[in-house]
């Protein structure tokens, strides 16, 4: 563990963490080593690339410019859904810097969302809740659609595919965070119909290089305009065959 490191990397995006925050961070860090060990969570389990390239990465929309008061909606105790989590990422990191979110977990793979149970239970997080379920079919549950303040993914694939997962969790004038590995140019003029389809607005698109490297992000941040006809997500699989 280098701790110095940790919060010297955060600090460079603006967050000076506590020490129980640090604490939190190593623990949580630990607990993915060892399960790894197991179950494929994550290629990276190098302390200093999983500082860098998943916590601070999954913070990194604190760079975002806060015309709409994003930390003080978080700090506030905003509903936030992290879609296809997976290891956690962004919603654990997240939910370490900003306690007061009332966090939703969601992935298709049970496994994944068991050792998050451990790890929320180890961390000793109040107001979350863990779903196991496609985003396609759980998006259609009343109590869940459209009800979320932010919905956040790191999840990988096409913008127009993601928007379709993830903005029917959103209530209107919430946001849908997508964090892309590069620039997204193309990938926002090709999801322009899904957008006016399911009444998403982008309104912030953010570049940034992560500290302490040479890699390159895009934060894009999405407006809900309006209620998402009840049509969407199209069924199971049908979205990425035939992105919108």
């Amino acid at each position: 563990m280098d701790d110095r490191f940790l919060a010297d990397t955060f600090d460079q995006i603006g967050i000076s963490l506590t020490n129980d925050q640090i604490h939190m961070f190593d623990t949580y860090y630990d607990m993915i080593v060892e399960k790894n060990k197991v179950m494929n969570l994550t290629k990276i389990t190098d302390y200093h690339e999983a500082v860098i390239k998943h916590f601070v990465d999954s913070c990194s929309l604190v760079l975002l410019d806060d015309d709409i008061y994003i930390k003080k909606r978080f700090t506030d105790g905003a509903s936030v859904i992290d879609v296809g989590t997976g290891a956690g990422f962004p919603g654990i990191p997240l939910k370490i810097i900003f306690p007061q979110i009332r966090l939703t977990l969601l992935d298709s793979v049970n496994k994944k969302l068991d050792f998050l149970r451990d790890v929320s239970s180890e961390l000793g997080f109040t107001d979350i809740n863990i779903i196991h379920g496609r985003a396609e079919d759980i998006s259609h549950q009343k109590g869940i659609r459209e009800s979320f303040d932010f919905c956040v993914s790191r999840a990988v694939g096409n913008l127009a595919v993601l928007s379709e997962y993830c903005l029917p969790f959103v209530k209107k004038n919430g946001f849908f965070i997508s964090y892309k590995s590069e620039r997204a140019d193309d990938e926002l003029k090709q999801s322009a119909h899904a957008f006016s389809e399911l009444r998403g607005k982008l309104i912030q698109e953010a570049f940034f290089d992560l500290p302490e490297s040479d890699i390159s992000r895009t934060l894009l941040l999405i407006m809900k305009t309006g209620n998402t006809p009840k049509i969407y997500p199209r069924k199971a699989g049908t979205p990425s065959k035939n992105p919108l």
